[in-house]
């Protein structure tokens, strides 16, 4: 891949990323429900990745195009579908609805300035993307089966903390209860820990040896996602929404449980 391939993709993905959250922005506009965000963006980042990775220029094979590619899809399907399945049963995001009561009266054009900063802060995800597809390795290997064994992991084990989860609080029993059972037990967020897992899969298949320097770009991946997730749009206004409505039982929860790493619940 040379300088203007990696700059000519780095636009493609800017460009597909801020269409997609033009019309988050709209959706959100029509239905007043912010939850739409989310899946919108999951969408749009997967194709982005899809559109990107396919792209005709590099050395490397169409095989490792066409599998990168499905990789993205696999994940855009799984997560969108399932943030879109949880925001038909709410009237709105608590996160982003605390952000609107803030904006107030020009809450529409903070929205959409938030949401062309969440547009241009995912072009590391999906140049990753990028080139973990375009690596320059003649045939797939080794390298490729490592990578998509840890996005299988990555998925899988996120997809178990949201069914756990989805299955916690379908239980009357538990009402008004937090959810601290199996990954939960080990987690306060082990769906956002397999997230980054997830990504970690790019640059397993994206980086060379010799030839391919772009490859390590593509380590911004899960440094973006964990720092995004830790720092700004994940943990941070989801665990303050989850003290404002559990209190004291809830900070009790966060002494005992670690918030990312899954690692045993301290005693008491």
């Amino acid at each position: 891949m040379t300088a203007l391939s990696f700059l000519l993709a780095l636009a493609t993905v800017a460009v597909v990323m801020v269409v997609a959250m033009t019309g988050a922005w709209l959706v959100e506009r029509r239905t007043g429900n912010s939850g739409w965000i989310d899946s919108v963006w999951t969408f749009g980042l997967g194709t982005a990745g899809m559109v990107g990775a396919l792209l005709p220029f590099g050395a490397g094979p169409m095989s490792r195009r066409l599998l990168v590619a499905g990789l993205a899809a696999a994940w855009a399907l799984r997560l969108g579908l399932h943030v879109a399945s949880r925001t038909r049963g709410i009237s709105d995001d608590p996160r982003y609805a605390k952000l609107k009561r803030d904006w107030g009266a020009d809450k529409d054009r903070q929205m959409f300035r938030f949401l062309m900063l969440q547009a241009l802060a995912s072009t590391p995800l999906a140049i990753a993307i990028v080139l973990a597809a375009h690596h320059p390795a003649p045939t797939l290997g080794l390298q490729d089966l490592v990578g998509v064994l840890v996005f299988a992991i990555g998925v899988g084990g996120g997809a178990i903390a949201d069914r756990q989860l989805r299955a916690f609080a379908r239980n009357p029993a538990n009402k008004g209860r937090i959810c601290d059972e199996g990954l939960w037990a080990w987690s306060r967020h082990p769906n956002y820990f397999f997230e980054c897992v997830l990504w970690s899969a790019y640059p397993v298949i994206a980086i060379a040896a010799s030839g391919y320097g772009f490859g390590f770009v593509a380590l911004l991946a899960p440094l973006a996602m964990t720092l995004l997730l830790t720092r700004i749009s994940g943990i941070p206004p989801l665990e303050e929404h989850m003290v404002a409505k559990h209190g004291d039982a809830y900070r009790a929860y966060q002494r005992r449980t670690s918030a990312l790493l899954p690692w045993p619940p301290a005693a008491g």
